[in-house]
């Protein structure tokens, strides 16, 4: 990526690519740091979903910030929650699978924690999305299909909405880009709070 100018941009802690395209097509300026934070390590007893995607977006961001303290850091972390139990990304096809069954056996909420952080004058924003999700019953075949096709990988309840679509979901409830990786509306409100506005 090209150099920008600092002004009016901030640095997107976070490899996604659902979510680099996302604040792309939206316009904005930004630079990619990934974090180093660990999630499958990441101390979670006691959590709740939305506590979880709260303190790993903001683990996330103070680690990307601590590396560049005069820069606004955008950190975010997705989580999904089944009936209470929270699930993350799929540890290989066989954890794949039996999460693709437990979720699409019933309604589940995806939750996304959204967190800003910039050292130098102490900013520290945290705030979560969560968006309900009624699912379509999947054949067996639909689900060797997506198995196989490796569409699970890195994606938290080991599928994409954007790549699934009206195959995988019936309908939902709340923000649709929130189940793509990063709710939108709510990024752009906080964004727009800090002067971090889309180019012209």
């Amino acid at each position: 990526m090209n150099p920008i100018s600092h002004a009016n941009s901030f640095i997107l802690a976070s490899a996604s690519p659902r979510r680099r395209l996302l604040l792309g097509q939206a316009g904005y300026a930004f630079e990619v740091v990934p974090s180093r934070v660990d999630e499958a390590n990441y101390p979670t007893e006691g959590m709740d979903s939305v506590e979880l995607a709260r303190q790993l977006a903001l683990a996330k961001a103070r680690d990307v910030a601590w590396r560049h303290p005069d820069r606004l850091v955008l950190g975010a972390d997705t989580v999904v929650d089944f009936d209470g139990t929270t699930i993350g990304k799929p540890a290989d096809a066989a954890d794949a699978e039996r999460i693709i069954r437990l979720l699409f056996s019933g309604p589940h909420k995806v939750v996304t924690g959204i967190a800003l952080v910039r050292i130098a004058d102490d900013t520290e924003i945290v705030e979560t999305e969560t968006t309900r999700v009624y699912p379509r019953p999947l054949t067996e075949q639909q689900i060797a299909e997506h198995i196989r096709l490796e569409d699970w990988k890195g994606k938290a309840g080991a599928y994409g909405i954007q790549e699934a679509g009206d195959k995988f979901v019936e309908r939902i409830d709340g923000s649709f880009t929130n189940v793509v990786g990063l709710p939108m509306e709510l990024t752009e409100n906080l964004l727009r709070d800090l002067n971090i506005t889309p180019k012209p």
